[in-house]
């Protein structure tokens, strides 16, 4: 097994990029600076890499083209739309066959750099940003890309397309074409993230989806631009894509490197345990390890100790994100800030992790821990403190104080956690009576815990049942017993997207440059607008003014200090039950299968794999 470390050029592990893009970058740039054309743009300061660039730095220019690669997914798909609300749509469409006006680096917090685009320009306040077309671009079936396309594939997603696209589409004022290959958007308001996001949605061709219902799912293949199409469709179970010869960017520098495989196929499977035995078989190429204890005990089958699979552990500097069991608040019983501290201090992290982990991943303190950009578990102080104290009236106990999570037991009754939730329980006016707990008109406390047989990203289906299982278990004491559902795939996308559930499994990844999606993540829209990614059903508008704050600092500390501050906020809401994460990805592949030796600050994350990989060959 190799263990990669990321190091600068003096030697020292490279977290201190990131430290230094959110803030030395403002002081080479500053904000009076007068726009021009740009090959990229950054949140802050100057993208990293010159206009003249040669490739990403972990991009490998020299890798060889050809081949095959083999991915697995859970559960199944019944579109080939990613934009849209309705149906389940097949992974990979969105990714390898349609294309944007920019493109992000993952080895940067925030920066994108032109792809449909040839020049971005933004004004110096990012009151506008205008984009012009490379004359070369071309989608699939060799036809130019236009501003016609791309002012109608803005328009549509912003107005029939998926909700995530409505937030960023509601700040545009205006969109006009300025030239033969240029369209302008002008914002509503001050929001210094909206020129990047606004490079980052998909270009459809008009001609393909006008005259139909857009918001409808479909299995029609679509026309894009991307270095991929799709090549055969078997709904439900595999999608595979062929690799374009006649890619209108592959002599882009910003694909040097990329897009290497010939065919890339994803199988679908019931659930994980049937997908790792594909791995195991060799009909899967790449495998993320989501357990510690299984990457230390379960790779004894025959491919792996013949040489033929190789383990690898690939760091990253990002955000841990959030992760564990959403109580949602919609539901009346988990309205009371008491009640889900309650219900965290009866999940006993310090034994389960150990039981099914063998406690050597750590815990999730945070929705931005293991960053630059998480909150201090101490009292808050400065600019965090001040962007904090005209909402201290209405926030959580802990959200300025000092916020930590319990620390459980090695035993599989936390009796002090008991005790702690049970005064906790009685002050929001529910007591136990007969052995079960109830209010003062002896309504029992009942709820619904909501979960995917077939698993999530990050955790097996098998894997969240088990968590839950000693968690039911462990309630019991409180006079608790939760009932557990188990759906497939679609039915548990139909009833989250719906906010059917009372507590589920959730997962959110969290990225260096949190902005504009946080609305959509936390926003209170969310409580009632389908489809958005706020399944606790939070409103709480000292989220929404950390999250202005943020998206209109001018400065790099007082960006950092907003996002700390909403870091409280989402934190010390107790709205999550916390598990543990990795500070590295464990990922196990066929020995045939390479990647380059620089590693983004992002690590294993979209545009790593399978972008930036490739298969040697004898």
């Amino acid at each position: 097994m190799r263990i990669l470390k990321i190091l600068n050029n003096c030697g020292r592990v490279r977290v201190i990029s990131v430290i230094a893009a959110l803030t030395c970058g403002v002081a080479a740039m500053p904000l009076t600076t007068l726009a021009e054309p740009s090959h990229g743009l950054a949140i802050y300061g100057k993208p990293a890499l010159s206009p003249d660039f040669s490739h990403l730095p972990y991009a490998n220019p020299k890798a060889p083209k050809g081949g095959a690669i083999r991915l697995a997914e859970p559960g199944g798909f019944d579109s080939l739309k990613p934009w849209v609300l309705k149906g389940n749509a097949a992974w990979g469409v969105g990714v390898h066959v349609t294309e944007t006006l920019a493109m992000r680096s993952i080895d940067e917090p925030f920066t994108v750099y032109g792809l449909l685009a040839e020049t971005i320009d933004t004004a110096p306040d990012r009151s506008w940003v205008e984009f012009t077309l490379r004359p070369e671009a071309r989608f699939s079936d060799g036809s130019p890309v236009t501003v016609e396309d791309v002012m109608w594939s803005y328009r549509t997603l912003g107005t029939k397309g998926h909700p995530r696209y409505l937030g960023t589409w509601s700040k545009v004022a205006s969109m006009e074409q300025t030239g033969p290959r240029s369209v302008k958007f002008t914002f509503t308001e001050q929001d210094r993230e909206l020129p990047l996001l606004m490079g980052l949605r998909p270009i459809l061709k008009k001609s393909q989806w006008e005259g139909q219902d857009f918001s409808d799912s479909s299995l029609e293949p679509p026309i894009g631009t991307g270095p991929y199409v799709i090549d055969k469709v078997d709904p439900g179970r595999a999608i595979s894509f062929r690799r374009n010869p006649d890619y209108w960017g592959k002599d882009l520098p910003l694909m040097a490197g990329m897009n290497n495989f010939d065919t890339i196929r994803y199988d679908y499977f019931g659930d994980a345990n049937a997908m790792f035995e594909a791995f195991k078989a060799g009909e899967v190429n790449a495998w993320r390890e989501l357990s510690a204890q299984n990457w230390d005990s379960e790779y004894d089958f025959p491919l792996a100790t013949s040489g033929g699979i190789v383990k690898d552990q690939i760091p990253n500097e990002r955000p841990s994100g959030i992760m564990g069991l959403v109580m949602n608040t919609r539901n009346p019983i988990f309205d009371d800030w008491r009640v889900r501290q309650a219900m965290i201090e009866m999940f006993n992290y310090r034994f389960i992790n150990r039981t099914l982990n063998g406690g050597d991943d750590p815990r999730i303190t945070s929705y931005f821990s293991n960053s630059v950009l998480a909150m201090s578990h101490g009292p808050a102080s400065g600019r965090v403190a001040d962007l904090l104290e005209p909402f201290a009236a209405d926030l959580p106990p802990g959200t300025i104080e000092g916020y930590a999570l319990p620390e459980g037991s090695e035993r599989p009754m936390d009796r002090a956690a008991v005790r702690r939730a049970l005064a906790l329980m009685a002050d929001a006016g529910w007591t136990v009576q007969d052995g079960r707990l109830a209010d003062a008109e002896g309504r029992p406390f009942t709820f619904e815990i909501l979960l995917n047989q077939s698993g999530s990203a990050m955790r097996t289906g098998s894997e969240t049942q088990q968590i839950v299982n000693i968690y039911v278990e462990a309630l019991r004491p409180l006079g608790i017993t939760p009932r557990i559902t188990l759906l497939d795939s679609a039915q548990y996308v139909e009833r989250t997207n719906n906010y059917q559930f009372d507590m589920t499994w959730y997962e959110r990844g969290l990225s260096l440059s949190p902005g504009n999606e946080q609305r959509l993540y936390w926003g209170g829209e969310g409580v009632t607008t389908p489809g958005s990614r706020n399944w606790m059903g939070m409103d709480s508008p000292a989220a929404e003014a950390m999250i202005d704050a943020m998206v209109t600092s001018e400065e790099a500390e007082d960006y950092t200090a907003a996002v700390k501050a909403l870091d409280r906020v989402l934190t010390a809401g107790r709205y999550v039950i916390p598990v543990n994460f990795s500070p590295f990805s464990r990922l196990a592949h066929s020995a045939d299968l390479k990647y380059p030796d620089e590693i983004p600050i992002y690590g294993d994350w979209p545009g790593f794999l399978p972008e930036v990989w490739w298969q040697e060959t004898n």
